[in-house]
C-alpha cells in the first residue's frame, strides 16, 4: 500500500482537558495490513511530575512488528491507529516543577512501560513490569491519563512521569543505547535474576536482537558462553561478540557433546523450536529461561525436567531500578547494541527486512528524519 498522511483522532475530552495537550508528529499504522505512515497525535502536556522528551533515537523491536500486524491478538489485541516504539532516547525539553531527577537539556531514556499502580507488592518491590493492576506499557496500552491508548516512540516527542524515565550515562553512544531499553533489559534481567556469574557455563539460543545482547552480557559477567544457532555463517560474529564457542543446533553430534553441562540457558528465539533439546543440555538444577515468545505452544517432556531437577522458566523486561542498573553496567563495561541506523521513512522496509532477519542486530531510527 502507498503511504498516506493520517491524523490520529484523540479520545473525546472536555475543553479543559483539550487545553492540556499538544500535537506530536508520528508514524503509525491504521490497520494490520497498512504501512506505517506519517501523522499526528495528541500528547498530554507535562504535569508537575512529568518530563517532555524530544526523541532523538528509537529502536525497532520485533514486538513493534508483531503489534502493528496484530499477531498477538489473542493476548494483546492491537488498537488502531497503532504508533509503536519502546526503545527511546532523547533530550528533556520541559520538566515539571516537581521533577527532581532531570532538568531541561538532560538526556533521558524510556523503555517498555510508562506507569504502574505503584502500590501493589510487585511495584513496591521494584518489579513494576509485573504490576498486579497491569503496568501501562509505552504503546497500545490503556492511557490512564487522557484516555484512549498510549502511543510510542516513532514520534518527535513523548511525555512521561520522571519515575519511569531513565538516566543515560555519558559514556554511552545514544543511538546504540536505544535498544538497551528493551533488548538489553530483556536479556540482562534473567541473567541477574538467576545469578549468572564467573565460571558458569551459559548458553544463548539465537543470535538476533536479543541474542547478541545476551552474549555480550553473559560474557561481561564472566561466564563461559556457548551460542546456539541454526546458521553457520553467524559463527564469526558470535565469537566477536563474546561467545567462547558456537554450536550449530541442527548438528546432533555437536549437541550431544554438551549434554547435562549447562548451568543456565537463555532462549531468545521467537520461532517454533524444540525446547526439549535444550532442557537435556542442563546440568542438575540448571535453568532454561525463555525470553522469546513462539506463537504456538511447545511440547515439553516432563522426564527431561524431573530426573535432574531442571527448571523451565520465563522472563520479560526488568523494573525501572534494574533497567537503570543495566544502563550503568553497560557504561562500566563498554556494552551497547550493534545497530543499523535508519531514517523514519525507511521503517516499512525495515519491517520487511526484520521478517527475514536481515539486520545486525537492531534497527534504530534517527528521529531527526521525522522533522
Amino acid at each position: 500500500m502507498n503511504e498516506t498522511t493520517a491524523t490520529i483522532a484523540p479520545p473525546e475530552k472536555s475543553q479543559a482537558q483539550a487545553s492540556k495537550t499538544y500535537s506530536a508528529k508520528v508514524y503509525s499504522a491504521q490497520s494490520p495490513t497498512s504501512t506505517l505512515a506519517p501523522g499526528k497525535i495528541q500528547r498530554r502536556a507535562p504535569r508537575p511530575q512529568d518530563i517532555q522528551i524530544e526523541i532523538l533515537y528509537c529502536g525497532v523491536c520485533h514486538s513493534d512488528l508483531h503489534t502493528v500486524r496484530n499477531e498477538w491478538e489473542s493476548v494483546m489485541p492491537t488498537v488502531y491507529p497503532c504508533e509503536p516504539g519502546h526503545e527511546i532516547v532523547g533530550r528533556v525539553v520541559k520538566a515539571g516543577r516537581a521533577v527532581k531527577k532531570f532538568k531541561e537539556g538532560d538526556i533521558a531514556a524510556v523503555g517498555c512501560m510508562v506507569d504502574s499502580c505503584g502500590v501493589c507488592p510487585n511495584c513496591r518491590a521494584g518489579e513494576e513490569q509485573f504490576c498486579d493492576n497491569t503496568a501501562t506499557f509505552t504503546y497500545n496500552a490503556e492511557d490512564k491519563q487522557i484516555g484512549g491508548v498510549t502511543y510510542g516512540g516513532y514520534s518527535d516527542s513523548i511525555v512521561v512521569t520522571e519515575a519511569f524515565a531513565l538516566k543515560v550515562p555519558q559514556q554511552l553512544d545514544l543511538a546504540a543505547t536505544a535498544p538497551l531499553l528493551c533488548a538489553g533489559i530483556t536479556t540482562y534481567s534473567p541473567l541477574r535474576h538467576w545469578n549468572v556469574k564467573k565460571g558458569q557455563k551459559v548458553g544463548v539460543v539465537g543470535l538476533g536482537g536479543l541474542g547478541h545482547m545476551g552474549v555480550k552480557f553473559a560474557h561481561a559477567l564472566g561466564a563461559n558462553v556457548v551460542l546456539f544457532t541454526t546458521s553457520p555463517n553467524k559463527t564469526k560474529d558470535a565469537l566477536r561478540l563474546g561467545a567462547n564457542e558456537v554450536v550449530i543446533s541442527k548438528n546432533e553430534a555437536e549437541m550431544q557433546k554438551h549434554l547435562a553441562s549447562f548451568d543456565f540457558i537463555l532462549d531468545t528465539v521467537s520461532a517454533q523450536h524444540d525446547l526439549n533439546a535444550y532442557i537435556d543440555l542442563l546440568k542438575r538444577d540448571g535453568t532454561l529461561t525463555l525470553v522469546g515468545a513462539p506463537p504456538t505452544p511447545s511440547p515439553v517432556q516432563g522426564f527431561g525436567l524431573l530426573f535432574k531437577r531442571r527448571q523451565l522458566a520465563g522472563s520479560i523486561i526488568g523494573g525501572i531500578r534494574e533497567t537503570q542498573e543495566m544502563l550503568d553496567f553497560c557504561a562500566e563495561h563498554g556494552i551497547a547494541a550493534d545497530i543499523e541506523l535508519i531514517r523514519m521513512p525507511q521503517i516499512n522496509e525495515a519491517f520487511e527486512r526484520l521478517l527475514k532477519s536481515d539486520v545486525k542486530y537492531r534497527f534504530v531510527i534517527d528521529m531527526a528524519s521525522l522533522k
